[in-house]
C-alpha cells in the first residue's frame, strides 16, 4: 500500500505541475496576444475593411446628366469663341470698292473700320449695309450711288462694294419739283444731279410756276447762284 501511495503521489504531482504550467501559459498568451482570443471580432473587422475596399474600388457611375452638362458647357464655350472670332473690332481692315457700272472700273481703298461698325457681328453688319443702301446720304446720291453689296466678312477684313452710275458732266441743268421739293436734273431731264431740299412753296409764285414746268438753267455757275439765294 505504501508503494501504491508513493506511486500515486509521483503521478499526481507531475500532473498537477503540468496543469499549473498549462494554465500559466494560457494566461500569458491572453496577456501578450489579446487579439487572438476574439476570432469573431477579427472576422467582423476584416469584413468591414473588405467592404470599405469594395466601396473604393467600385467604378464611379457617370449619368447622362453628366455628359449633358459637359456637352452644354463645351458647346457654350465654342459658341462664345465663334462669336468673338466673327465680331468686327478696331483692328478690322475695311476695304471699300467703288465700281463704275458704266465704264466697268473699280477703285479700291483700304481704311480703318468706321467706329459705328465696331462690335458688330455678320448679321448686324449686313443689316447696317442694307439700311445704308435703302437710304443713302445725299452726297452719295449726288455721286450717282446705285447699290451696295458685302463682298466678304471676317474679323480680320471686311470688303464692301458700292456701285455707282457716276454723274457725267453736263453743260446745262433743269429745275423740277418732287414731293414739294426742288430737284436738279442733268440736261437729259432724267438723271437727278442734286436734291436741294428747297421747299417749292417757299419760293416766289412766278418762280414756282417755272420750276413746275421744268425751269432751264444754262450753266453750273447760274445753278449754284440759284441754290445760294434760296437755300435756307
Amino acid at each position: 500500500m505504501k508503494i501504491l501511495k508513493g506511486i500515486s503521489l509521483c503521478l499526481i504531482y507531475p500532473l498537477f505541475m503540468l496543469g499549473i504550467g498549462f494554465y500559466t501559459g494560457v494566461k500569458a498568451s491572453h496577456f501578450f496576444y489579446p487579439g487572438e482570443q476574439f476570432p469573431e471580432n477579427i472576422n467582423y473587422e476584416s469584413g468591414n475593411d473588405n467592404s470599405a475596399e469594395q466601396e473604393l474600388m467600385e467604378p464611379v457611375q457617370v449619368t447622362d446628366d453628366f455628359f449633358d452638362y459637359e456637352t452644354a458647357d463645351g458647346a457654350e464655350d465654342a459658341q462664345e469663341a465663334a462669336v468673338t472670332s466673327t465680331t468686327l473690332c478696331v483692328d478690322t481692315n475695311y476695304v471699300l470698292e467703288e465700281a463704275d457700272i458704266l465704264n466697268h472700273t473699280v477703285v479700291e481703298t483700304s481704311t480703318r473700320l468706321p467706329d459705328r461698325y465696331i462690335g458688330m457681328d455678320r448679321e448686324q453688319f449686313l443689316q447696317a449695309m442694307e439700311n445704308y443702301e435703302n437710304a443713302p446720304p445725299l452726297s452719295e446720291q449726288e455721286r450717282g450711288f446705285v447699290s451696295l453689296e458685302v463682298v466678304s466678312f471676317s474679323r480680320e477684313r471686311v470688303v464692301v462694294r458700292k456701285n455707282y452710275r457716276f454723274v457725267q458732266p453736263s453743260a446745262s441743268f433743269y429745275l423740277a419739283v418732287y414731293n414739294n421739293e426742288v430737284i436738279v436734273y442733268l440736261e437729259d431731264k432724267e438723271t437727278v444731279y442734286i436734291e436741294t431740299h428747297i421747299q417749292l412753296d417757299s419760293l416766289p409764285e412766278q418762280l414756282q410756276k417755272q420750276i413746275i414746268e421744268m425751269m432751264w438753267i444754262e450753266n453750273e455757275e447760274k445753278l449754284y447762284s440759284f441754290l445760294e439765294n434760296y437755300s435756307s
